[in-house]
């Protein structure tokens, strides 16, 4: 959908807290990527990513009219979902934390060389691109919760570190700071390992066949190659005035953002024609 003005989106908030159907499934679909690709950077994988959207989605939507307009709607947003996927259990690595030093060994000393091929005539650059989203996406995952959070909103998202202070219970300087070092941190991993952002050994082309032993990539199953590319990052709402802090912009650029899935669509659509949003019509 086309981009609308703060104006056009405060009368259809009205209108949605009023019981318009149609309404509401307009402001949803304005933020449904938003929430969809801070759910990817924050879970790790596709799946769980669809799943915590739908559940963030489904708050907003029940909360709509406990929205105040003391903050733009993407801000509002951003706190609900944000406090909803620090504390998420329910996904793949919730009980299988990853740490940057076993995500090192595994690139120093995994046995590649000894993997037959499994790409099961699925072409090999399009494995490693996958791999390479998926591996870096993955990465984040070795942050603690609240550090990965603010990495998501200050390199993906880039939010000005006085409203992510506010999102995140931070003051604009502590927020920075912290910015600041997990950046520099997650540059210094690409950097020693990566050879596809960085110096080190770890070639995902080279990858690819060890990458679906173990499960990492399905060559059936290619979320991110199939997935469609915003450019521009055109599902952000909020004021991209993230401070230059660090000169590390380079260094992330595989922050790719990425359409939401039809099944999170369809999730909204759903919703409004059944009998849960009658309830919440009339409440």
């Amino acid at each position: 959908m086309n981009k609308m003005t703060d104006e056009e989106l405060s009368i259809l908030i009205d209108e949605a807290v009023m019981g318009d159907a149609k309404a509401l499934e307009s402001v949803i679909l304005s933020v449904q990527d938003l929430v969809f690709n801070l759910s990817l950077r924050m879970l790790g994988t596709f799946p769980d990513a669809e799943d915590a959207t739908q559940d963030i989605l489904l708050k907003v939507m029940t909360h709509l009219s406990s929205f105040r307009k003391e903050s733009s709607f993407s801000t509002w947003v951003f706190r609900i979902a944000v406090n909803h996927l620090k504390d998420y259990k329910k996904h793949m690595f919730a009980d299988r934390p990853l740490s940057f030093e076993f995500y090192g060994n595994d690139i120093e000393n995994a046995k590649i060389e000894e993997i037959p091929d499994l790409t099961q005539n699925v072409e090999r650059s399009l494995l490693a691109e996958e791999l390479k989203m998926s591996c870096t996406n993955v990465m984040l995952q070795c942050l603690d919760a609240e550090s990965r959070c603010i990495f998501i909103l200050g390199t993906m998202f880039r939010v000005d570190s006085r409203l992510a202070g506010e999102i995140l219970g931070l003051t604009p300087e502590a927020y920075r700071q912290r910015l600041s070092r997990v950046r520099k941190k997650m540059a210094e991993f690409l950097g020693r390992y990566c050879g596809e952002y960085g110096c080190g050994k770890c070639r995902c082309s080279e990858r690819v066949d060890y990458a679906i032993q173990s499960h990492r990539i399905n060559p059936g199953h290619l979320d991110y190659v199939n997935a469609d590319v915003l450019e521009g990052k055109t599902m952000i709402g909020v004021k991209e005035a993230m401070e230059e802090i660090d000169g590390l912009a380079q260094s992330f650029s595989f922050c790719k953002t990425y359409a939401s899935p039809e099944k999170i669509i369809q999730f909204i659509k759903d919703f409004l024609n059944s009998a849960s949003f009658s309830v919440v019509k009339n409440m």
